[in-house]
């Protein structure tokens, strides 16, 4: 069985920052690839505010820039998917795909996954007509109608994203005003757009056999309901934290994110959290680097503490 320093659990930009920080003091570095590397930024069209790039990168340019960082450390990544972590500080088990390797310290930088409408037939339109992903899937509505549901910065990036492709783009959301920052919001009342503001809405109901066909659409104010024809659906109305391979006893907060200090520390000794997965205000690939980055110092002094009390033992 292997042993490593450290596992970095995920590979989005606060994994990988983690694993290249660890690599660079030295450490043995284990970071499991359940998909490829990159994270949700392989999602992205384009970052349009990430520090040094003041004319944009598109998602997957700044994923592939960040993995090849990587080159030279000794940062082992094996393809598969961490099922479970038990054991304690300083002897940890990672399951990995059926493979156990043993671990010093933790860093879990698994991020979140797209929560879902709860909505009957949407586990069974997934994939046709219905998406999470514009980048991924916009190209197949070309010249044709979608929706996109949501109020924050990923629906708004998202529908102007799309609106370059497709016929016309009905933004919905729940609420009379958007969440997401101003720039964006200016951006979809620019004159002759073809992005239609649906607000005070959501919806109720999905239709379609094989391809979605239409929404149900209810207006939160009137109460009225009216059906829209689509040909596709985008769903942006947040993420869920991807905890499920971790012991209960890690603290979580009421939705389900992984509570840590400043210094990314859980309340489990010798396990770290970074990232998306970390219960905090602000979720972007920046903050998502600097907690990466914090995480593995914690965990180098972590590592120091460690083989310290194993000499004086």
């Amino acid at each position: 069985m292997k042993s490593f320093n450290a596992v970095v659990i995920g590979s989005g930009p606060a994994g990988i920052t983690a694993a290249l920080y660890l690599a660079r003091s030295g450490c043995s570095v284990c970071m499991p690839e359940q998909l490829a590397a990159g994270g949700q930024i392989l999602q992205t069209a384009a970052l349009e505010n990430y520090p040094g790039f003041p004319e944009g990168i598109k998602g997957y340019e700044l994923a592939d820039l960040l993995v090849k960082h990587l080159d030279g450390f000794a940062v082992e990544r094996p393809s598969g998917k961490v099922h479970a972590v038990s054991g304690t500080a300083g002897n940890f088990l990672v399951s990995i795909d059926g493979t156990n390797v043993r671990a010093q310290t933790i860093i879990v930088c698994s991020g979140a996954h797209h929560r879902t409408l709860g909505l009957d037939g949407e586990d069974r339109l997934l994939g046709h007509g219905l998406s999470y992903c514009a980048l991924c899937d916009g190209n197949f509505f070309r010249g044709q109608t979608v929706a996109v549901v949501g109020g924050g910065n990923a629906a708004m990036e998202e529908s102007l994203y799309l609106s370059k492709l497709v016929k016309e783009v009905y933004l919905i959301h729940r609420r009379d005003a958007f969440r997401g920052n101003k720039v964006y919001q200016e951006k979809l009342v620019v004159p002759d757009t073809n992005i239609r503001l649906m607000l005070s809405s959501i919806v109720t109901q999905l239709h379609g056999g094989n391809a979605l066909e239409g929404l149900t659409i209810k207006n939160l104010k009137n109460n009225e309901e009216y059906y829209l024809p689509v040909d596709g659906l985008f769903v942006y109305v947040g993420f869920a934290p991807s905890t499920d391979f971790l012991p209960p006893e890690i603290e979580r907060d009421p939705q389900g994110f992984l509570v840590t200090d400043t210094e990314m520390r859980t309340n489990i000794p010798g396990i770290f959290a970074a990232g998306d997965i970390r219960s905090k205000l602000c979720r972007q690939v920046i903050t998502a680097a600097g907690d990466g980055a914090t995480a593995a110092q914690a965990a180098f002094v972590f590592l120091e503490q460690l083989h310290l009390e194993q000499l004086h033992a």
